[in-house]
Parts: structure tokens; C-alpha cells; sequence
């Protein structure tokens, strides 16, 4: 009796792959746009926009912590993707 799965295919599993860190991205980014708002938001509610002043709000400093992390995850990623082979 044959096997009825399909089997992976190198090319199709980079494919399926690239897509799964496509999405990622795109989900990343969007996080980056939020975490970027509520910075603005806090920065606003205490007056403060400057990170050297000691006033400065510990959540946004906090955020802005949490957006560059995430700003390096994509760019690692993007990286991840450009080096990989294309499904042709």
C-alpha cells in the first residue's frame, strides 16, 4: 500500500518556510507600530520627550527597550530571508 502524504520537498519546505518569517515580520511590525504609539502616548501624558531627562516615564523608557529588541528580531529575520534560496 503507498504512503498517502505528500512527501516534503526541500524547495516547497524553504517556500512554506519563508512565509512563516514573511508573516512573522509582518506581525513584528505591526507590534513595532504599537509599542511606537503608546511611547508617544506616555511621552505626551508626562510632558517629557527628551530620554536624558531624569522625568523621563519609566514605561516608556521601558517600551522603547522592548521596540528596539523587537527592531533587531526583523532585521535578524530579514536577514534570514535574503540569505535563503529561492523557490523557483
Amino acid at each position: 500500500m503507498a504512503n498517502s502524504y505528500l512527501l516534503e520537498t526541500p524547495r516547497r519546505t524553504a517556500a512554506i518556510t519563508g512565509l512563516q518569517i514573511a508573516t512573522l515580520i509582518g506581525s513584528l511590525s505591526r507590534s513595532v507600530a504599537l509599542l511606537t504609539v503608546d511611547i508617544e502616548h506616555e511621552e505626551a501624558r508626562a510632558g517629557v520627550r527628551a530620554l536624558s531627562d531624569p522625568t523621563y516615564p519609566v514605561l516608556a523608557r521601558s517600551l522603547r527597550v522592548r521596540r528596539d529588541n523587537i527592531g533587531a528580531t526583523i532585521a535578524s529575520l530579514e536577514v534570514v530571508i535574503q540569505s535563503a534560496p529561492t523557490a523557483a
